[in-house]
């Protein structure tokens, strides 16, 4: 009768064990070994990019990037602490090991992928962002000519400014004037202090900053220069990679993915798959 009182509690205790901890033990097997020993997933980020990334209440990071991050830890059966990073060191850093991945609004490019594998995890566009009643009249980059812009500076973005302001100067309408500072959140201070027409972002940052602006901005809607932000991992590590690939696909498939996006309204940007670029 003992023996067989042990076996039910012993039954009765592996049943009770939680759902998401026998979940992960296939997918914790996929990791490194260095995460497994240190059960820690290190992910760098600059956080300052609301609602993607930024810092919240009582220091720890916040927003869409980090809800996701967690989400992937609990797939794999380790905690996820963030490294804030400055944006354009943050692939320098991964590359030296300061941390096992990058997860930071970062759009996946060819430079980009020179330097890191990427899995895709979002889909995102450019939008621009004016002042309440849109006074300038901007419905798209034509409407920018001569005028001062805010961004924060990327390759692919700027290309787009160069080629619409070169078409401003053939038209006899005076260059588009760029205002990069280093932080989305400094870009979007020019727009509210009168210094700049125009704040464009992605969608994201764009679609947020109008709609907590408490009625001093408004989003345009011109959507342009689409493509995906991808969690960056190390060219050399083939298991973090996949295992992380592996988790992503588990927490789309279980909607808490969907979850994540809706509850900071960015669902427009859902994937419905977890691709691998080299």
């Amino acid at each position: 009768m003992r023996v067989a009182t042990t076996l039910a509690l012993v039954l009765a205790l592996a049943l009770a064990l939680p759902m998401p901890a026998r979940a992960a033990a296939p997918l914790h097997a996929l990791l490194p070994q260095s995460v497994r020993s240190a059960r820690v997933l290190t992910i760098g980020s600059d956080l300052d990019h609301r609602p993607i990334d930024f810092v919240g209440a009582g220091g720890l990071a916040s927003g869409m990037d980090a809800d996701l991050a967690r989400a992937l830890g609990r797939k794999l059966g380790v905690s996820v602490r963030f490294v804030d990073t400055p944006f354009d060191t943050l692939l320098p850093g991964l590359e030296a090991q300061r941390y096992d991945a990058v997860m930071s609004a970062m759009r996946v490019t060819p430079e980009r992928l020179r330097q890191a594998n990427f899995i895709d995890y979002f889909l995102t566009w450019d939008d621009i962002v004016v002042r309440a009643g849109n006074p300038e009249k901007v419905h798209g980059m034509d409407d920018l000519c001569g005028k001062p812009i805010s961004m924060e500076h990327r390759i692919s973005r700027r290309q787009i400014i160069i080629k619409a302001s070169l078409g401003c100067v053939i038209g006899h309408r005076g260059a588009i004037e760029e205002l990069t500072p280093s932080k989305g959140s400094m870009a979007l201070e020019l727009l509210r202090n009168g210094r700049s027409v125009a704040y464009i972002s992605d969608f994201p940052m764009a679609s947020y900053n109008a709609r907590t602006s408490h009625g001093a901005f408004e989003l345009v809607g011109r959507r342009f220069d689409v493509s995906a932000y991808g969690i960056g991992v190390r060219k050399d590590d083939a298991a973090l990679l996949r295992a992380l690939q592996g988790a992503l696909r588990a927490v789309i498939a279980d909607g808490e993915y969907a979850r994540i996006l809706r509850n900071w309204m960015v669902s427009a940007g859902a994937l419905t798959t977890a691709n691998v670029e080299r």
